[in-house]
């Protein structure tokens, strides 16, 4: 998915300024589709607007500049119909956690330890906001639960993976640890 049809995802929920979609994109709802910065928001917006697939509105706010209120056209919803009917890219999964599983033979057990910790409570904070959005009844599309469903199975699955495997990662690094102790006695 590109960031020009993140913005009209966005957008086809409702009127949004550039902040709002960066929002959207980074902690809301659309932040498990596409990594969206300013940078490139802002850009896709205004190609957006000279299209007429979206419109833009200033607002005036006390002692601060106008802000740029944009909605999506009909023009804009058939776009981004259309950008969906496209084949899609392969997702794409990006993990910290994993570089430092892939080299647990090279790093101390209580390094591992301390990133199992992590990842689970990360995953577990990200579960967290997906089922307190299960309370938000308000999304008028249709598969707005199915898809938080699908991510909570995913994060569900990731919790139970890790704690019936992450003492086997633990034993990686264990294991190689063991002829650099017994060498430096």
């Amino acid at each position: 998915m590109s960031v020009r049809s993140l913005c009209l995802a966005i957008l086809s929920f409702g009127d949004a300024t550039g902040y709002e979609i960066r929002k959207e994109s980074t902690e809301g709802r659309f932040s498990y589709f596409e990594d969206a910065s300013f940078g490139s928001i802002y850009p896709a917006l205004a190609r957006l607007e000279s299209e007429g697939l979206v419109t833009v509105r200033e607002e005036p706010q006390a002692g601060k500049p106008a802000r740029k209120v944009y909605s999506i056209t009909e023009a804009g919803r058939a776009e981004f119909i259309k950008s969906l009917c496209d084949p899609q890219a392969p997702d794409t999964f990006k993990s910290p956690f994993l570089l430092i599983a892939l080299n647990a033979a090279q790093l101390p057990p209580d390094v591992i330890r301390r990133a199992l910790e992590r990842r689970k409570a990360q995953v577990q904070d990200e579960l967290r906001l997906l089922t307190d959005g299960e309370k938000d009844n308000e999304c008028p599309h249709p598969g707005s639960k199915w898809t938080r469903d699908y991510g909570i199975a995913c994060m569900n699955f990731t919790l139970a993976y890790l704690d019936e495997h992450g003492e086997a990662l633990i034993k990686i690094a264990e294991e190689a640890a063991r002829p650099i102790a017994a060498a430096a006695e």
